[in-house]
Protein backbone atom coordinates (compact mmCIF):
# COMPACT_ATOMS: atom_id res chain seq x y z
CA UNK A 1 0.00 0.00 0.00
CA UNK A 2 1.29 3.16 -0.86
CA UNK A 3 2.29 5.91 1.81
CA UNK A 4 -0.12 8.44 1.61
CA UNK A 5 1.19 12.01 -0.01
CA UNK A 6 0.68 14.14 2.86
CA UNK A 7 3.01 16.40 4.98
CA UNK A 8 3.05 14.45 8.45
CA UNK A 9 4.31 17.63 10.22
CA UNK A 10 0.77 19.01 9.17
CA UNK A 11 -0.88 16.13 11.27
CA UNK A 12 0.86 17.60 14.52
CA UNK A 13 -0.38 21.04 14.66
CA UNK A 14 -3.59 23.42 14.05
CA UNK A 15 -1.34 25.00 10.70
CA UNK A 16 -2.86 28.62 9.91
CA UNK A 17 -5.73 28.59 7.30
CA UNK A 18 -7.32 30.60 4.91
CA UNK A 19 -10.51 30.46 6.09
CA UNK A 20 -10.90 33.75 7.57
CA UNK A 21 -8.93 36.29 5.41
CA UNK A 22 -7.88 39.45 6.61
CA UNK A 23 -8.65 42.42 5.23
CA UNK A 24 -5.75 43.96 2.86
CA UNK A 25 -3.97 47.22 4.95
CA UNK A 26 -3.60 50.27 2.09
CA UNK A 27 -0.33 51.28 3.36
CA UNK A 28 2.37 49.37 5.50
CA UNK A 29 5.83 50.36 6.59
CA UNK A 30 7.40 46.93 5.56
CA UNK A 31 5.50 44.39 2.61
CA UNK A 32 7.02 41.07 3.30
CA UNK A 33 6.59 38.86 0.44
CA UNK A 34 6.69 34.81 2.08
CA UNK A 35 5.53 33.52 5.05
CA UNK A 36 8.10 31.09 6.14
CA UNK A 37 10.60 31.72 8.61
CA UNK A 38 12.48 34.46 7.29
CA UNK A 39 8.96 36.78 6.47
CA UNK A 40 7.46 35.43 10.00
CA UNK A 41 10.54 36.28 11.68
CA UNK A 42 11.28 39.53 10.10
CA UNK A 43 7.72 40.79 11.20
CA UNK A 44 7.65 39.82 14.52
CA UNK A 45 10.87 41.99 14.77
CA UNK A 46 9.61 44.90 13.14
CA UNK A 47 6.26 45.30 14.68
CA UNK A 48 8.11 44.71 18.12
CA UNK A 49 9.94 48.03 16.82
CA UNK A 50 6.69 49.40 15.99
CA UNK A 51 6.97 49.67 12.68
CA UNK A 52 3.81 48.40 10.43
CA UNK A 53 5.28 45.09 8.62
CA UNK A 54 2.74 43.10 6.72
CA UNK A 55 3.25 39.34 5.04
CA UNK A 56 2.08 38.57 1.85
CA UNK A 57 2.21 34.75 1.19
CA UNK A 58 0.44 33.20 -2.07
CA UNK A 59 -0.50 30.36 -0.10
CA UNK A 60 -1.52 29.48 3.40
CA UNK A 61 1.07 30.74 5.78
CA UNK A 62 3.78 28.68 6.52
CA UNK A 63 2.94 26.70 3.68
CA UNK A 64 6.36 26.73 2.07
CA UNK A 65 9.46 24.76 2.83
CA UNK A 66 9.49 25.80 6.35
CA UNK A 67 6.42 23.31 7.46
CA UNK A 68 7.98 20.80 5.54
CA UNK A 69 11.80 19.93 6.52
CA UNK A 70 13.58 17.76 8.38
CA UNK A 71 13.33 20.32 11.36
CA UNK A 72 17.07 20.37 12.00
CA UNK A 73 18.51 22.97 13.55
CA UNK A 74 22.15 23.64 12.93
CA UNK A 75 25.55 24.98 13.18
CA UNK A 76 27.92 25.94 9.91
CA UNK A 77 26.73 26.87 6.43
CA UNK A 78 26.11 24.43 3.44
CA UNK A 79 29.49 25.48 2.44
CA UNK A 80 32.45 23.69 4.31
CA UNK A 81 34.18 26.54 6.65
CA UNK A 82 37.63 25.68 4.89
CA UNK A 83 36.03 27.13 1.76
CA UNK A 84 34.41 29.93 3.14
CA UNK A 85 37.86 30.47 5.13
CA UNK A 86 39.13 30.02 1.72
CA UNK A 87 37.62 32.19 -0.47
CA UNK A 88 36.64 34.99 1.67
CA UNK A 89 39.23 35.57 4.32
CA UNK A 90 39.22 35.07 8.12
CA UNK A 91 37.24 37.83 9.65
CA UNK A 92 34.38 37.30 6.60
CA UNK A 93 34.41 33.50 7.67
CA UNK A 94 34.73 34.14 11.49
CA UNK A 95 32.02 36.25 11.26
CA UNK A 96 29.30 33.64 9.29
CA UNK A 97 30.12 31.24 11.21
CA UNK A 98 29.26 32.85 14.19
CA UNK A 99 26.29 33.88 12.48
CA UNK A 100 25.19 30.01 12.33
CA UNK A 101 25.71 30.03 16.49
CA UNK A 102 23.45 32.98 16.81
CA UNK A 103 21.05 31.73 14.32
CA UNK A 104 20.07 28.41 16.76
CA UNK A 105 20.42 30.87 19.96
CA UNK A 106 18.27 33.33 18.07
CA UNK A 107 15.63 29.73 17.65
CA UNK A 108 15.68 28.63 20.87
CA UNK A 109 14.84 32.18 22.58
CA UNK A 110 11.92 32.80 20.50
CA UNK A 111 10.66 29.53 21.07
CA UNK A 112 11.10 30.19 25.14
CA UNK A 113 10.19 34.27 24.85
CA UNK A 114 6.56 33.22 22.51
CA UNK A 115 6.03 29.87 24.80
CA UNK A 116 6.49 28.02 21.30
CA UNK A 117 5.36 23.87 21.83
CA UNK A 118 7.46 22.36 19.06
CA UNK A 119 10.09 20.55 20.87
CA UNK A 120 12.95 22.42 20.42
CA UNK A 121 16.25 20.53 21.89
CA UNK A 122 19.88 20.72 21.13
CA UNK A 123 20.42 16.82 20.02
CA UNK A 124 23.59 17.74 18.35
CA UNK A 125 23.94 16.34 14.73
CA UNK A 126 26.00 13.49 13.44
CA UNK A 127 27.95 13.97 9.83
CA UNK A 128 28.42 10.15 9.08
CA UNK A 129 30.55 8.86 6.37
CA UNK A 130 30.05 6.94 3.30
CA UNK A 131 33.33 5.73 2.58
CA UNK A 132 36.77 5.30 4.14
CA UNK A 133 38.64 8.74 2.71
CA UNK A 134 35.68 10.50 3.66
CA UNK A 135 36.58 10.06 7.63
CA UNK A 136 39.93 10.38 6.76
CA UNK A 137 39.24 13.74 5.34
CA UNK A 138 37.63 14.58 8.38
CA UNK A 139 41.28 14.14 10.45
CA UNK A 140 41.95 17.66 10.54
CA UNK A 141 38.40 18.94 11.30
CA UNK A 142 38.38 18.90 15.17
CA UNK A 143 41.82 20.87 15.33
CA UNK A 144 40.65 23.14 12.64
CA UNK A 145 37.09 23.99 14.00
CA UNK A 146 38.67 24.87 17.49
CA UNK A 147 41.70 26.93 16.13
CA UNK A 148 39.98 29.33 13.82
CA UNK A 149 36.36 29.07 15.02
CA UNK A 150 37.26 27.70 19.15
CA UNK A 151 34.44 25.67 17.88
CA UNK A 152 33.90 22.23 19.94
CA UNK A 153 33.57 19.16 17.45
CA UNK A 154 34.19 15.09 18.01
CA UNK A 155 35.41 12.21 15.68
CA UNK A 156 33.41 9.32 16.34
CA UNK A 157 34.80 5.98 14.81
CA UNK A 158 33.31 3.41 13.30
CA UNK A 159 34.40 1.54 16.23
CA UNK A 160 32.38 3.57 18.10
CA UNK A 161 29.57 4.44 16.28
CA UNK A 162 27.67 2.18 17.40
CA UNK A 163 26.29 4.19 20.53
CA UNK A 164 25.22 7.04 18.16
CA UNK A 165 23.91 5.62 15.04
CA UNK A 166 22.66 1.43 14.60
CA UNK A 167 23.75 0.77 11.09
CA UNK A 168 27.00 -0.67 10.40
CA UNK A 169 26.99 0.86 6.93
CA UNK A 170 29.14 4.11 7.97
CA UNK A 171 33.24 4.39 8.09
CA UNK A 172 32.38 7.02 11.64
CA UNK A 173 31.53 10.61 11.83
CA UNK A 174 31.95 13.98 12.99
CA UNK A 175 29.72 15.09 16.10
CA UNK A 176 28.40 18.82 16.65
CA UNK A 177 26.92 18.92 19.89
CA UNK A 178 25.28 22.25 19.56
CA UNK A 179 22.82 21.84 17.14
CA UNK A 180 19.10 20.80 17.86
CA UNK A 181 15.91 19.18 16.24
CA UNK A 182 12.41 20.55 16.33
CA UNK A 183 8.92 19.96 14.67
CA UNK A 184 9.10 22.60 12.30
CA UNK A 185 5.48 23.14 11.66
CA UNK A 186 4.27 23.82 14.65
CA UNK A 187 7.79 26.08 15.20
CA UNK A 188 6.02 27.99 12.18
CA UNK A 189 2.61 27.62 13.19
CA UNK A 190 4.13 29.52 16.25
CA UNK A 191 6.34 32.06 14.91
CA UNK A 192 3.29 33.22 13.34
CA UNK A 193 1.39 33.22 15.84
CA UNK A 194 4.42 35.12 17.62
CA UNK A 195 4.41 37.80 14.73
CA UNK A 196 0.62 38.35 14.84
CA UNK A 197 0.81 39.08 18.29
CA UNK A 198 3.73 41.66 18.01
CA UNK A 199 1.41 43.41 15.73
CA UNK A 200 1.98 42.50 12.35
CA UNK A 201 -0.86 41.66 10.33
CA UNK A 202 -0.42 37.96 7.77
CA UNK A 203 -2.32 37.89 4.75
CA UNK A 204 -3.26 34.53 3.36
CA UNK A 205 -3.87 33.95 -0.63
CA UNK A 206 -2.34 36.81 -1.31
CA UNK A 207 0.31 36.45 -4.05
CA UNK A 208 2.07 39.43 -5.31
CA UNK A 209 1.69 39.84 -8.61
CA UNK A 210 3.87 43.13 -9.44
CA UNK A 211 5.85 45.77 -7.11
CA UNK A 212 6.59 48.83 -9.11
CA UNK A 213 8.24 52.06 -7.81
CA UNK A 214 6.25 55.05 -6.37
CA UNK A 215 7.82 57.70 -5.33
CA UNK A 216 10.32 56.83 -2.53
CA UNK A 217 8.60 53.79 -1.88
CA UNK A 218 6.24 51.09 -4.05
CA UNK A 219 2.84 49.86 -4.59
CA UNK A 220 2.35 46.13 -4.45
CA UNK A 221 -0.30 44.53 -6.81
CA UNK A 222 -1.45 41.51 -5.06
CA UNK A 223 -4.52 38.69 -5.93
CA UNK A 224 -6.96 40.56 -2.80
CA UNK A 225 -6.14 44.28 -3.56
CA UNK A 226 -3.12 46.77 -4.50
CA UNK A 227 -1.40 48.82 -1.32
CA UNK A 228 1.74 51.06 -0.92
CA UNK A 229 4.79 50.36 1.14
CA UNK A 230 8.11 52.27 2.34
CA UNK A 231 9.85 49.28 1.67
CA UNK A 232 9.64 45.61 0.58
CA UNK A 233 11.35 42.79 1.86
CA UNK A 234 11.54 39.38 -0.20
CA UNK A 235 11.87 35.66 1.79
CA UNK A 236 10.36 33.61 -0.89
CA UNK A 237 13.34 31.29 -0.74
CA UNK A 238 12.61 28.52 -3.31
CA UNK A 239 9.72 29.93 -4.36
CA UNK A 240 10.82 33.27 -5.84
CA UNK A 241 9.38 33.85 -9.17
CA UNK A 242 8.87 36.47 -11.57
CA UNK A 243 7.48 39.39 -9.83
CA UNK A 244 11.39 39.61 -8.65
CA UNK A 245 12.68 38.28 -11.78
CA UNK A 246 16.01 39.77 -10.78
CA UNK A 247 16.50 37.32 -7.97
CA UNK A 248 14.77 34.15 -9.52
CA UNK A 249 17.74 34.16 -11.84
CA UNK A 250 20.26 34.03 -8.91
CA UNK A 251 18.30 30.88 -6.82
CA UNK A 252 17.95 27.20 -8.06
CA UNK A 253 14.86 26.02 -6.87
CA UNK A 254 15.57 22.22 -5.67
CA UNK A 255 13.22 19.84 -4.28
CA UNK A 256 14.04 17.87 -1.15
CA UNK A 257 11.49 14.56 -0.22
CA UNK A 258 10.81 13.32 3.23
CA UNK A 259 8.89 9.82 4.08
CA UNK A 260 7.63 8.94 7.74
CA UNK A 261 7.49 5.66 9.24
CA UNK A 262 4.46 4.26 11.36
CA UNK A 263 5.46 4.41 14.74
CA UNK A 264 8.06 2.02 16.26
CA UNK A 265 8.55 0.54 19.51
CA UNK A 266 10.64 2.11 22.56
CA UNK A 267 13.55 -0.38 22.06
CA UNK A 268 13.70 0.19 18.28
CA UNK A 269 14.03 3.51 18.45
CA UNK A 270 16.62 3.34 21.09
CA UNK A 271 19.02 1.17 18.79
CA UNK A 272 18.10 2.85 15.29
CA UNK A 273 19.57 6.59 16.95
CA UNK A 274 20.46 6.13 21.10
CA UNK A 275 20.67 10.14 21.55
CA UNK A 276 18.04 11.34 19.36
CA UNK A 277 20.70 13.10 16.98
CA UNK A 278 19.95 15.00 13.56
CA UNK A 279 22.25 12.66 11.14
CA UNK A 280 22.92 13.54 7.88
CA UNK A 281 25.61 12.02 5.48
CA UNK A 282 28.82 12.66 3.07
CA UNK A 283 26.90 12.50 -0.38
CA UNK A 284 26.38 15.02 -2.75
CA UNK A 285 22.96 13.13 -3.20
CA UNK A 286 22.70 13.30 0.56
CA UNK A 287 20.46 11.46 2.58
CA UNK A 288 19.26 12.99 6.21
CA UNK A 289 17.18 11.50 9.33
CA UNK A 290 16.17 11.66 12.53
CA UNK A 291 13.44 10.27 14.54
CA UNK A 292 10.11 12.43 16.01
CA UNK A 293 7.48 10.78 18.00
CA UNK A 294 8.86 7.08 17.26
CA UNK A 295 8.83 7.79 13.74
CA UNK A 296 11.54 7.55 11.53
CA UNK A 297 12.35 10.78 9.53
CA UNK A 298 14.02 9.31 6.51
CA UNK A 299 14.96 12.67 3.48
CA UNK A 300 17.09 13.50 1.04
CA UNK A 301 17.26 14.59 -3.31
CA UNK A 302 15.55 11.82 -4.22
CA UNK A 303 14.55 14.09 -7.04
CA UNK A 304 16.21 17.12 -8.05
CA UNK A 305 12.92 18.73 -9.63
CA UNK A 306 10.40 20.60 -7.35
CA UNK A 307 7.48 18.67 -5.72
CA UNK A 308 4.70 17.03 -7.68
CA UNK A 309 2.55 13.94 -7.35
CA UNK A 310 4.98 11.92 -9.48
CA UNK A 311 7.68 13.15 -8.15
CA UNK A 312 6.60 12.99 -4.51
CA UNK A 313 5.51 9.07 -5.31
CA UNK A 314 8.94 8.04 -6.54
CA UNK A 315 10.67 10.06 -4.34
CA UNK A 316 8.76 7.71 -1.91
CA UNK A 317 9.85 4.40 -3.42
CA UNK A 318 14.16 5.84 -3.32
CA UNK A 319 13.92 7.04 0.19
CA UNK A 320 12.72 3.60 1.27
CA UNK A 321 15.56 2.10 -0.43
CA UNK A 322 17.60 4.39 1.15
CA UNK A 323 16.47 3.86 4.68
CA UNK A 324 16.61 0.12 4.29
CA UNK A 325 20.18 0.42 3.14
CA UNK A 326 21.06 2.17 6.32
CA UNK A 327 18.48 0.20 8.84
CA UNK A 328 17.77 -3.24 7.25
CA UNK A 329 15.64 -3.57 10.50
CA UNK A 330 13.01 -1.23 8.92
CA UNK A 331 12.49 -3.61 6.03
CA UNK A 332 9.10 -4.42 6.67
CA UNK A 333 8.08 -1.04 8.80
CA UNK A 334 5.06 0.63 6.95
CA UNK A 335 5.67 4.12 5.27
CA UNK A 336 2.77 6.10 6.44
CA UNK A 337 3.45 9.80 5.31
CA UNK A 338 6.03 11.30 1.78
CA UNK A 339 6.11 14.68 0.97
CA UNK A 340 8.18 17.30 -0.90
CA UNK A 341 9.46 20.93 -0.46
CA UNK A 342 11.29 23.40 -2.63
CA UNK A 343 15.27 24.57 -1.41
CA UNK A 344 16.59 27.75 -2.13
CA UNK A 345 20.26 27.35 -3.78
CA UNK A 346 22.55 30.81 -5.26
CA UNK A 347 25.13 29.23 -7.35
CA UNK A 348 27.44 29.73 -4.79
CA UNK A 349 25.68 27.55 -2.72
CA UNK A 350 26.10 30.60 -0.06
CA UNK A 351 23.10 32.75 2.00
CA UNK A 352 23.14 36.12 0.64
CA UNK A 353 21.00 38.97 2.26
CA UNK A 354 20.91 42.70 0.80
CA UNK A 355 19.14 45.57 -1.65
CA UNK A 356 18.55 45.47 -5.29
CA UNK A 357 16.39 48.27 -6.36
CA UNK A 358 15.05 49.10 -3.50
CA UNK A 359 13.91 45.93 -2.62
CA UNK A 360 15.77 43.92 0.19
CA UNK A 361 16.19 40.17 0.31
CA UNK A 362 17.23 37.33 2.00
CA UNK A 363 17.93 33.94 -0.06
CA UNK A 364 19.94 30.95 -0.51
CA UNK A 365 19.52 28.79 2.61
CA UNK A 366 20.42 25.79 0.79
CA UNK A 367 18.82 23.36 3.91
CA UNK A 368 20.17 25.48 6.53
CA UNK A 369 17.10 27.01 7.24
CA UNK A 370 15.69 26.46 9.94
CA UNK A 371 17.80 28.30 12.11
CA UNK A 372 19.06 30.75 9.88
CA UNK A 373 16.21 32.02 8.20
CA UNK A 374 14.95 32.78 11.21
CA UNK A 375 18.07 34.52 12.52
CA UNK A 376 18.28 36.62 9.14
CA UNK A 377 14.35 37.90 9.16
CA UNK A 378 15.62 39.09 12.52
CA UNK A 379 18.89 40.71 11.54
CA UNK A 380 17.73 42.03 7.93
CA UNK A 381 14.46 43.72 9.84
CA UNK A 382 17.12 45.22 11.94
CA UNK A 383 19.08 46.47 9.31
CA UNK A 384 16.47 47.90 7.47
CA UNK A 385 15.35 49.82 10.71
CA UNK A 386 18.74 51.25 10.70
CA UNK A 387 19.40 51.38 7.11
CA UNK A 388 22.80 49.79 7.08
CA UNK A 389 22.15 46.10 4.79
CA UNK A 390 25.48 46.74 3.49
CA UNK A 391 27.12 46.05 6.90
CA UNK A 392 25.78 42.57 7.29
CA UNK A 393 27.72 39.45 7.06
CA UNK A 394 25.94 38.07 4.71
CA UNK A 395 26.31 41.27 2.26
CA UNK A 396 29.41 40.82 2.21
CA UNK A 397 29.94 39.12 -0.60
CA UNK A 398 28.44 38.93 -4.07
CA UNK A 399 25.25 37.56 -5.14
CA UNK A 400 26.40 35.90 -8.12
CA UNK A 401 24.64 35.10 -11.43
CA UNK A 402 24.22 31.87 -13.55
CA UNK A 403 27.24 31.50 -15.15
CA UNK A 404 27.40 32.66 -19.29
CA UNK A 405 23.51 33.94 -18.10
CA UNK A 406 22.31 30.42 -19.13
CA UNK A 407 19.30 30.76 -16.58
CA UNK A 408 16.63 32.81 -16.79
CA UNK A 409 14.36 31.00 -13.61
CA UNK A 410 13.31 27.37 -15.42
CA UNK A 411 15.99 24.84 -13.61
CA UNK A 412 16.36 23.16 -17.10
CA UNK A 413 19.72 21.84 -15.93
CA UNK A 414 18.83 19.72 -12.78
CA UNK A 415 18.50 16.17 -14.53
CA UNK A 416 21.99 17.20 -15.43
CA UNK A 417 23.07 18.37 -12.22
CA UNK A 418 21.54 15.48 -10.79
CA UNK A 419 23.14 12.83 -13.06
CA UNK A 420 26.60 14.68 -12.05
CA UNK A 421 26.23 14.37 -8.41
CA UNK A 422 25.30 10.81 -8.95
CA UNK A 423 28.53 10.64 -10.69
CA UNK A 424 30.57 12.21 -7.72
CA UNK A 425 29.22 9.93 -5.41
CA UNK A 426 30.23 7.00 -7.39
CA UNK A 427 34.05 8.54 -7.68
CA UNK A 428 34.51 10.36 -4.73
Amino acid sequence: MAPTQQIYWHTTVQMPDDSNLTPLPEKVDVAIIGSGYTGLSAARTLAKNGVKAAVFEANTIGWGASSRNGGMVLTGLKVGMKTVLKKYGREIARQLFQCSLDSINTVEQIVKEENIDCGFARFGHLLVTNKPKHFDALQDEVEFMQKEFNHKVRLISRAEQNGEIGSTIYHGGLLDEVSGGLNPARYVAGLAGAAEKAGATLHARARVNKIERSGKGFVLETERGRLSAESVLVATSGYTGNVTKNLQKKVIPIGSFIIATEKLSDDLVKELIPKGRMIFDYKHYLNYFRLWDNRMIFGGRAAFFPETSNTIQRSAEILRHEMIQVYPKLKDTKIEYVWGGTLDFAFDMMTHVGEVDGIYYSLGYAGHGVAMATYLGKTVAEAVLKGNIKEHPFASFSFPDAPLGLYNGFPWFLPFAGAWHKILDWIE
